[in-house]
């Protein structure tokens, strides 16, 4: 067995951030922006009002100051003259400052009567005019590799970019084993299960972005098992469940090994997740998963998620750590790293009492990974404890 941070290293090793693509800036949102784009404009383009008001020269912002209304400057229309002192123009929020002005004296602050504009009050400090360029100016960049979250999607927008490079989306296939195991929706035999793991961890991929697909289930035979690997044939990323232990029915290493797979290793010093099985098969990355449920959703969280992220070009880091402050006595850790369940509130973490890898309800409950390295000594109540966010 080799240990957590060994085996991600080896993982590491098989993938690389994938190729290039360009979308629309309209489909781009949860992509990975895999290049820097560069605005075409200054955000924004003109000084611009940022008030309803009446723009002046500063020289007027007197208390009884009476000015004359020559014009207004709106949004999309702005006034093509120019102010003196003693004029004023009316002005709304985001329209162009007219040339001459450099004040905006609110419209809560003034009498109008006719076309004369009376200052009544003349507390405000500052003059409510946003410099051309106060956002960011043309040319100024926004660096890769990031996420776009809707917040970039609207600088990018606001940067009048259309389309974006984003790194490809990768390409994963699922494969559940097992002759035990029905679809959710079929009437399981009396010996039989229902397939969850391939669910659960297609809607987390498909939460990073991942096109994932979900391969009929494939028994415990030689030929099903060839099938289902032809048909995952070209995935960026192939990922079995079940069948990666040493059982008589366990046969996914040895078809993987007649199939060419290069092995990265078997075995994790880790619990839930012991079994678990990566190489590289052709052009693919194959990752063996435990059958267990909870073992196969606690593995795609430490080990899948990190791999995904580097193949979007997000670079090669393990899941992130947290901490929080232990709320019961904890005995010492036994020789392989544990990923407890457990429920994180208030900055207080508490492990739950049923650790068994099969109790999905449990794993539905749980907010948290509480880490455990291997040998870890007794942990008592107030301890910080690091643990990984669910």
């Amino acid at each position: 067995m080799i240990s957590v941070e060994q085996a991600l290293t080896e993982l590491f090793a098989l993938v690389a951030p994938l190729g290039v693509e360009k979308v629309q800036l309209k489909d781009a949102a949860g992509r990975v922006l895999a290049q820097p784009v560069s605005a075409t404009r200054d955000q924004p383009a003109f000084a611009a009002s940022a008030m309803d008001g009446y723009a002046i020269c500063a020289s007027d912002y007197v208390a009884g100051k009476r000015l004359k209304m020559i014009g207004e400057s709106a949004a999309g229309a702005r006034f093509h003259g120019a102010i003196a002192a003693g004029q004023t123009v009316r002005i709304f929020t985001g329209a162009p400052v007219p040339t001459g002005a450099d004040w905006i004296v609110i419209q809560e602050d003034v009498d109008v009567i006719s076309n004369e504009v009376t200052i009544r009050e003349t507390s405000e400090t500052q003059a409510y005019i946003r410099p051309a360029g106060a956002d960011f100016k043309a040319g100024q960049t926004l660096e890769s590799p990031q996420l776009l979250t809707p917040q970039l999607i609207a600088l990018l927008a606001s940067m009048n970019i259309n389309e974006v490079p984003v790194t490809r989306c990768p390409d994963i296939a699922l494969i559940s084993t097992g002759t035990e195991l029905v679809m959710p929706g079929e009437t399981p035999g009396p010996d039989q299960i229902i397939a969850s793991n391939t669910f659960g961890l297609k809607a987390m991929l498909e939460q990073m972005g991942a096109n994932v697909r979900l391969l009929p289930i494939a028994h415990d035979t030689l030929p099903a098992l060839h099938t289902a690997f032809g048909l995952a044939r070209g995935a960026d990323l192939i990922i079995t469940i079940g069948g990666a232990s040493v059982g008589d029915h366990d046969l996914v290493g040895g078809v993987t090994a007649n199939l060419g797979m290069e092995r990265a290793f078997y075995k994790v010093a880790m619990r839930p997740g012991k079994p678990l099985m990566a190489g590289k098969l052709e052009n693919s990355v194959m990752i063996g998963l435990p059958g267990n449920p909870v073992s196969a959703m606690v593995c795609g969280v430490v080990f899948v998620q990190p791999i995904v992220r580097a193949m979007l070009g997000l670079g090669q880091t393990a899941a992130p750590h947290l901490n929080a402050t232990l709320s019961e006595d904890l005995p010492q850790n036994g020789p392989r790293a544990h990923y407890m369940r457990a429920q994180v509130a208030n900055g207080k973490i508490t492990a739950v009492e049923r650790q068994d890898s099969a109790l999905l309800s449990v794993l539905a409950q749980a907010n948290a990974l509480l880490l455990r390295p291997p040998h870890d000594p007794a942990r008592a109540v107030g301890e910080q404890v690091p643990y990984i966010a669910l």
